[in-house]
C-alpha cells in the first residue's frame, strides 16, 4: 500500500502533530497538507490525516485523539503514530520529552507544569529557538513536498527518532547479554560499577543506551560507576554514573594509563585495558570518607 498524502489541521502547529508528521514524512515521502480534512480523506486508507477530524483508526491511517473522553490517559497524535508503528512503549520509556509533548497537548500547560515539577512560567524558557522556528514555518504552509527545506529537515527528525529507537531495543538486548557488574571494595559500602568489553558491534558508540539499560534493568541506585571503551583511543572511559560524588577521577590523574581526567573529577579517559588494571584505577578514584 503506497501512501498518498499526509493531512494535518492549519493553524498553530504543535509538537504533537509537528513530530507525527515528520514520523509519517519519513516513512512515506509524500506532501504533507494542512487543512481540514474531508470525509473522503478519512474514508481513504491512502491518506494520513493527523491530528485532526476526530477519528482514531489506524487501519485507515486517521491518528485524531480530540474525540477521547476528558479521563482517557494523556494520548496525542504522536502517540498514536508512534503506537502504529510499534515504537511507542521503547520511546514512553526511554524519550524523555515524549510525556510532556503528551501531557502539554492533552492536558494543558498548567497542570503539564505541575506533572513535570516545574512552575508554568518555565515552560517558554524550555522552548528554543530551533522550536520556534520549525513551528512557526511548519505552520505558515499548506502544504510541503519532499523538495521543501522544512520537509527535508522534518525527514531528519522522524529518522532520527525512529532510529534511535529500533538501535536501542538492539543495543539493550546487547548490553543485557555482554554487560558486566562489577563491585570494588571499600572501607565501607561497595562501588558498584557496569563494565563493556571492546567490541567492533558498540565501537562506532560504546556509551549509547547505557543509561537506558540501567533504568531498564531498575539499577539506577546500585551503579555509581560506567566503564566503557574509549571511541578516541584503545583505552577505556571511566566516569561516574549520575554525577556520584563517591568517586573523584582527578585523584588518578598522576598515573601513567590515565590520559586525561577531568579536574572536576567526572571522567577519565584511560589507556589501560586489563579489566584488574582498570579496577585498580577505579578503587584509587574512591573518596575517602571521614569517620
Amino acid at each position: 500500500m503506497t501512501m498518498q498524502l499526509i493531512v494535518t489541521h492549519p493553524g498553530d502547529a504543535h509538537k504533537d502533530d509537528f513530530l507525527a508528521c515528520c514520523l509519517l514524512a519519513h516513512s512515506h515521502g509524500v506532501p504533507i497538507q494542512r487543512r481540514e480534512p474531508t470525509d473522503q480523506d478519512l474514508a481513504d486508507p491512502l491518506i494520513c490525516v493527523v491530528d485532526v477530524g476526530g477519528a482514531h483508526d489506524p487501519s485507515k491511517n486517521n491518528f485524531d485523539h480530540h474525540q477521547f473522553p476528558r479521563d482517557a490517559p494523556p494520548l496525542c497524535a504522536l502517540s498514536l503514530v508512534l503506537q502504529h508503528m510499534g515504537l511507542y512503549e521503547d520511546a514512553v520509556s526511554f524519550c524523555a520529552w515524549l510525556r510532556p509533548a503528551e501531557w502539554l497537548d492533552t492536558l494543558g500547560p498548567n497542570e503539564a507544569a505541575k506533572l513535570m515539577g516545574i512552575p508554568r512560567s518555565a515552560l517558554g524558557a524550555l522552548n528554543s529557538p530551533v522550536d520556534i522556528t520549525l513551528l512557526g514555518r511548519f505552520a505558515n504552509c499548506t502544504e510541503l513536498r519532499p523538495e521543501n527545506p522544512i520537509y527535508q529537515v522534518m525527514c531528519m527528525v522522524g529518522e532520527d527518532i525512529v532510529n534511535y529507537l529500533r538501535t536501542l531495543r538492539e543495543r539493550l538486548d546487547y548490553l543485557k547479554a555482554h554487560g558486566q557488574y562489577w563491585t570494588i571494595e571499600t572501607d565501607g559500602e561497595p562501588v558498584r560499577a557496569l563494565f563493556l568489553e571492546k567490541s567492533d558491534a558498540i565501537s562506532e558508540n560504546p556509551s549509547f543506551g547505557v543509561y537506558a539499560f540501567i533504568e531498564s534493568e531498575g539499577k539506577t541506585e546500585e551503579i555509581q560507576a560506567l566503564v566503557y571503551p574509549d571511541r578516541r583511543g584503545d583505552g577505556y572511559g571511566l566516569t561516574r554514573y549520575n554525577d556520584c560524588q563517591r568517586l573523584d577521577f582527578s585523584q588518578i590523574e598522576s598515573h601513567d594509563e590515565v590520559r586525561f581526567a577531568h579536574k572536576r573529577g567526572f571522567v577519565a579517559k584511560v589507556s589501560a585495558t586489563d579489566p584488574v588494571r582498570l579496577k585498580q584505577l577505579l578503587q584509587n578514584a574512591i573518596v575517602k570518607m571521614d569517620h
